[in-house]
């Protein structure tokens, strides 16, 4: 067995303090979101881990990216028919979580998934570079395949398809909101007293409550 112990890390870069954050969760979030782009360190800032309740009953974390946020909840895409996207249609209460090691900060997001418009799906599908667009047919997400080269050889006859008949987002794919119903903010300091702030949508979903949590 080996022995993680040791691994140990000092939290010391910044303060989560209820004097300066915002009312308001989403611009919170654009806040810190904005803050670790300008501070470089992070190929990635919109990596986030989506975790469902799997048909099987066990949870499953992955890792897919966030394309895009506002008052009406965060957006993720998908094939509906992958494991995840079955998951979530079958059981919407998910959670999204952020972990941005540079600035030691992790945003954790309780919500509830519904299927994005037609036309968000289309005109984010349309957005994407040709090869992606053509991997989202392609890819029967998440069943057993033989080989790479099934995937290849498919690509190579969807192209010769596209070339003649043009290309549109098939019925299966499309995006998930994440209506946030809590909002956690975590930032590290020292001795492990790590600042949690959470907030939390109202009954009458008008309103956040904003509380402190012990670490």
């Amino acid at each position: 067995m080996s022995d993680l112990k040791d691994y140990r890390k000092s939290y010391e870069k910044n303060v989560l303090l209820e004097s300066t954050i915002d009312e308001n969760p989403m611009m919170q979030f654009r806040k810190w979101f904005c803050e670790v782009e300008d501070f470089g360190g992070v190929d990635e800032v919109n990596a986030m881990t989506v975790s469902s309740i799997g048909l099987d009953g066990f949870p499953k974390s992955r890792v897919v990216l966030l394309k895009s946020y506002d008052e009406n909840g965060f957006v993720f895409y998908t094939n509906y028919n992958s494991e995840k996207g079955k998951a979530i249609l079958a059981n919407p209460h998910i959670c999204l979580s952020f972990f941005w090691a540079s600035m030691e900060r992790q945003v954790i997001i309780k919500g509830i998934a519904t299927k994005a418009s037609d036309i968000q799906s289309d005109n984010y599908f349309d957005s994407r570079p040709l090869g992606s667009r053509i991997g989202a047919i392609v890819s029967n997400q998440s069943e057993v395949i033989s080989s790479h080269e099934v995937l290849e050889r498919e690509m190579e006859r969807v192209e010769k398809e596209v070339a003649l008949q043009g290309i549109k987002r098939p019925s299966n794919w499309g995006g998930f909101v994440v209506k946030p119903i809590s909002i956690e903010f975590w930032q590290g300091r020292p001795n492990r007293l790590h600042d949690r702030i959470r907030y939390t949508l109202t009954e009458d979903e008008l309103d956040w409550k904003i509380e402190r949590l012990a670490p």
